[in-house]
């Protein structure tokens, strides 16, 4: 309904009472339909949706009590309120009882009547807004939307899609807020197991002990305080996914344990003597390098051969810049429904500004940046002013290494003088003066790194 007219159907037999109160309702600003006829009441019910319905308890043929039971089952947002010229203890209640909102005797005062459905409809308002707003939040939580339109992350996705129908174990690579759950999520979303469970462990956010407890369970009595038996994280996934975040951070002895599990498809329960089958499959994430680990005896090599099946590696969100306008416009939509705000904008000057910014946190950064801007956005828009302190009103440039991770001194200092020749319209004069050294020293440089051409 919102900022639209109210439409309101009113049904009684009794002409002149009909006419006086589509007179009075109209008079309010509602769109108002009338019929004198409850079997007229039901076909109009079945061609259009209302409000409102006000109808006389007491009709020919179709009673109010019918186009009640009708209005409930086509429309369960909709209040009717009953109006009758036989008022009764017994007819009241069943009226309530069947779902109505209000219940007016004749004659009433149309005072009354005005008040009664002035709240009605507010009461209608307010829960048609409710299922918008359940509607939206669906649309952000729990679902596996990989927002994006750069020609590197589509080919990802399509990869991704593809393999997920394979049941290969899968290792998703990424810094920290690349989205590696979410793309987790989009592959169990592709997959044959999709009807399964999907669940997932920060394997970095326990110790040891703890950390087998939550994947492989307990028997009862199997250690002091183990009251009842307790399935794990893998059995509990039977049958679907089970994904394991920032796997480098499992100790030896664990990633010994997981390996046996993935190679015989059996747990067994801590302090427990008979192994139970499992179906999983699994992903894995890491924000590391896993062949480095590996090399660096961090990680079993034959734990990545049976995980690293096949590998995803996402991109930073510096090296897709392209899909800042599109997620931007995301987290502004999300947030707006979460805090139930209309903004809608953001101002040219902060779009550049993000454009500018190198996004060390990634995706997650952006997300932390828009839900700050739409909390204290007082209007429509978000301003500079509601972006943090550090990057209000900055003009800046920062520098990453193409292939992730820490750039070298040698990779800082192409990027930093390929950004000035830029700044100053490749004018090597003026570049040399904005670095401080000769233009013949530029010139060695610009050749060294090989700047030209």
């Amino acid at each position: 309904m919102n900022d639209e007219i109210a439409k309101i159907l009113v049904v009684d037999d009794e002409e002149i009472a009909l006419n006086n109160l589509k007179h009075v309702l109209k008079k309010e600003g509602y769109e108002v339909t009338g019929s004198q006829s409850g079997t007229r009441a039901l076909q109009l019910l079945e061609e259009k949706s209302f409000d409102l319905v006000l109808t006389d308890l007491k009709m020919e043929k179709v009673g109010g009590m019918q186009i009640l039971r009708r209005s409930r089952e086509l429309y369960p947002d909709t209040e009717v309120i009953m109006i009758t010229g036989y008022a009764t203890v017994d007819s009241a209640i069943e009226a309530m009882k069947g779902g109505a909102y209000h219940y007016i005797a004749k004659p009433y005062k149309l005072d009354e009547v005005r008040k009664v459905v002035r709240e009605a409809l507010e009461k209608t308002r307010l829960k048609q807004e409710n299922n918008r707003l359940r509607e939206h939040l669906k649309a952000f939580q729990g679902e596996a939307r990989i927002i994006t339109d750069n020609p590197g992350m589509k080919k990802l996705m399509a990869t991704a899609a593809q393999v997920a129908t394979s049941d290969s174990n899968i290792v998703i690579c990424g810094e920290s807020g690349t989205g590696k759950e979410l793309m987790a999520r989009f592959v169990h979303a592709c997959s044959n197991r999709r009807n399964g469970p999907l669940l997932s462990v920060n394997c970095g956010a326990f110790q040891e002990e703890l950390l087998a407890n939550e994947l492989f369970g307990h028997e009862k009595g199997a250690f002091t305080g183990a009251v009842e038996m307790k399935k794990g994280l893998v059995e509990m996934a039977d049958g679907g996914t089970l994904f394991l975040d920032e796997i480098t951070e499992m100790s030896p002895a664990m990633q010994v344990k997981l390996l046996r599990v993935i190679q015989e498809k059996e747990v067994m329960h801590l302090g427990g003597t008979t192994p139970t089958k499992v179906n999983v499959r699994f992903l894995a994430a890491t924000n590391r390098n896993l062949q480095e680990e590996v090399k660096l005896g961090h990680f079993r090599q034959d734990l990545f051969f049976r995980i690293n099946v096949v590998a995803l590696n996402i991109p930073p969100l510096a090296e897709r810049k392209d899909d800042l306008p599109l997620l931007i416009q995301h987290f502004i939509r999300k947030y707006g429904v979460l805090m139930q705000k209309e903004v809608r904008e953001i101002e040219p000057e902060v779009v550049d500004i993000l454009m500018q910014y190198d996004f060390p946190g990634n995706v997650r950064e952006l997300e932390n940046i828009i839900e700050r801007g739409v909390a204290l956005a007082g209007g429509d828009t978000i301003e500079v002013g509601h972006l943090p302190e550090d990057l209000r009103g900055t003009s800046f440039h920062t520098f990453r290494r193409k292939s992730g991770g820490i750039p070298s001194l040698a990779d800082q200092e192409r990027a930093y003088i390929e950004w000035v020749l830029r700044e100053h319209g490749e004018n090597k004069s003026l570049a040399a003066q904005a670095l401080g050294i000769d233009r013949v020293s530029l010139w060695r440089k610009i050749k060294k790194y090989e700047l030209e051409g």
